[in-house]
């Protein structure tokens, strides 16, 4: 499907575009890729990587600009929406921005892609915008309902709107597994509860799942994929299998356990072989064969959870996981 397509994504020099654009550029040869982001730094670093590939530009804005996305839209056929203020403090203390970049910014990337006629769009989203606890969660709860509801928003055009939603990304710029690296020499460890659980995604499966969602959607839908829990200690272990660990308590906002599909979306949530499907209880898409696709609807009290998952990831598959990605850790 995206072979020979322009293809945008937001956001695109944070850890979800570094590794977005090589697997994109390698799998389906796309005839362009645009990298919208407002970090000028950051596309200056990132250009570096690609001077040699005319199908990579950038492209500085701020989805908060609706004019300069109407911009950067022209031409282009697939948006991936990864723009976000996404740290849960951050959020707690800057409410006010955290608004504008998830809800206004979303309304103003659905608007553009409408008017310039983007065939498709996939937005990633988070386990904290199920049964949400914190601002971060209640911006991208919104965001995912704009979204959805943007494929009744198109009217005739054919934009298509989908959502992707995955828990911790192992790894990543600000995630636990760094800073646990940056501490493991002083022998001590924060834990902020000794019974957090943490849902456990390579950026790798993330983008496979942006590729299935795009091939699958028909709008509306949330793609959840299954993927293995861990305990916070369990991680700590895995990262300094010698350091002590100092509970430091839960900071503002955060939850115990990431929760991806709540009880209240388990009548419209359908299994497949290795994700899961959350459809719109509006207009009766839940109910729609298509959209279905053979899948099979959970029980009526159904939850994913990273604490009741059934899948988890051992201290030793973590262990391996790292030594085989010491270099990049926390570098994208």
């Amino acid at each position: 499907m995206l072979n020979n397509s322009s293809i945008l994504i937001t956001g695109g020099t944070g850890s979800f575009g570094h590794t977005f654009v090589p697997m994109t550029l390698k799998k389906y040869n796309p005839r362009r890729l645009v990298i919208f982001s407002r970090d000028e730094m950051k596309q200056w670093e990132m250009a570096k990587l690609y001077k040699d590939d005319e199908r990579v530009r950038f492209f500085i804005g701020d989805v908060r600009d609706k004019d300069r996305l109407a911009r950067a839209l022209k031409g282009v056929d697939f948006v991936v929406h990864a723009a976000a203020t996404k740290i849960v403090p951050t959020a707690e203390y800057n409410p006010f921005e955290c608004v504008k970049t998830n809800i206004i910014g979303a309304m103003n990337l659905i608007d553009a892609c409408i008017d310039q006629g983007v065939k498709r769009v996939v937005a990633l989203s988070t386990d904290k915008a199920s049964s949400p606890a914190n601002l971060y969660g209640a911006t991208k709860l919104a965001s995912d309902k704009l979204f959805i509801a943007g494929n009744s928003y198109s009217g005739t055009q054919d934009s298509r709107f989908a959502v992707v939603r995955y828990g911790n990304v192992m790894g990543s710029r600000g995630s636990v597994i760094p800073f646990f690296l940056t501490q493991a020499s002083k022998g001590s460890l924060p834990i902020t509860d000794e019974r957090m659980t943490r849902f456990m995604i390579t950026l790798e499966e993330g983008v496979d799942l942006v590729w299935h969602a795009f091939d699958d959607m028909r709008g509306g839908e949330i793609y959840v994929k299954k993927i293995p829990s861990m305990k916070v200690t369990d991680i700590a272990l895995a990262v300094a299998p010698g350091a002590a660990h100092e509970v430091v308590g839960i900071r503002p906002g955060e939850k115990l356990h990431e929760q991806m599909i709540g009880a209240e979306d388990a009548p419209h949530t359908y299994e497949y072989d290795s994700y899961y499907k959350i459809l719109p209880a509006i207009h009766n898409w839940s109910q729609d064969a298509a959209r279905i696709n053979g899948g099979k609807l959970v029980a009526p009290d159904f939850t994913y959870s990273s604490d009741t998952n059934p899948e988890w990831m051992s201290v030793e598959g973590l262990s391996t996981w790292i030594e085989q990605n010491r270099d990049t850790i926390g570098k994208i």
